[in-house]
């Protein structure tokens, strides 16, 4: 409960949710743009080769295996941008005031780079561990390129929880210009 001048009111809604949400969408963005377009060094099937799950292998450097490699990059840039929307939506829905201050908030960018993180170990999990659909970067050095990913998940999950921790509470949908005493979201 937050507090307003001795009286309780309602708990704010939690910036954590979208945070997540949003970086979850913009960290799997950011992996598909730099190491699937720029840098080329996996597609989301390029390594089915040796997978654990039996996918058909498409080897991205003939034509008609890089056009189903892309075709699968699309596809998880769909969900990508899906999340990214969802975020958006989730936030929009529990703001209604301050807008601006939101966005500026360390609360939020705190929990968007620990969203971030979050994909960064799920993906590196799944895919490149479980499912072996693909690596970060295929090769002899693929398992220490595969942990050095897991470990920049942990380290963003754990900068983003100590930035949102560090930002100013505020209450998002409170009207500017109220002072309150507020809790964290």
């Amino acid at each position: 409960m937050a507090t307003t001048a001795g009286t309780a009111t309602e708990e704010p809604s939690s910036l954590r949710l979208p945070g997540l949400v949003l970086g979850v969408g913009l960290g799997g963005f950011l992996d598909g743009i730099l190491l699937h377009q720029l840098l080329q060094w996996h597609h989301m099937l390029s390594s089915t080769n040796h997978d654990r799950i039996g996918v058909k292998y498409y080897n991205p450097r003939t034509v008609s295996g890089l056009q189903m490699n892309t075709l699968w990059d699309g596809i998880f840039h769909a969900v990508c941008w899906i999340a990214v929307l969802l975020g958006l939506a989730i936030l929009y829905s529990r703001v209604t005031h301050n807008r601006r201050a939101v966005w500026t908030s360390r609360v939020l960018w705190g929990w968007i780079l620990a969203g971030w993180g979050l994909f960064n170990l799920v993906e590196g999990i799944l895919d490149h561990q479980i499912l072996g659909i693909h690596h970060v970067h295929g090769g002899p050095h693929q398992a220490w390129w595969d942990a050095g990913f897991l470990v920049l998940g942990a380290l963003l999950v754990v900068c983003g929880y100590l930035l949102q921790r560090s930002g100013r509470p505020f209450v998002p949908d409170a009207p500017r210009g109220t002072e309150r005493t507020e809790v964290r979201t």
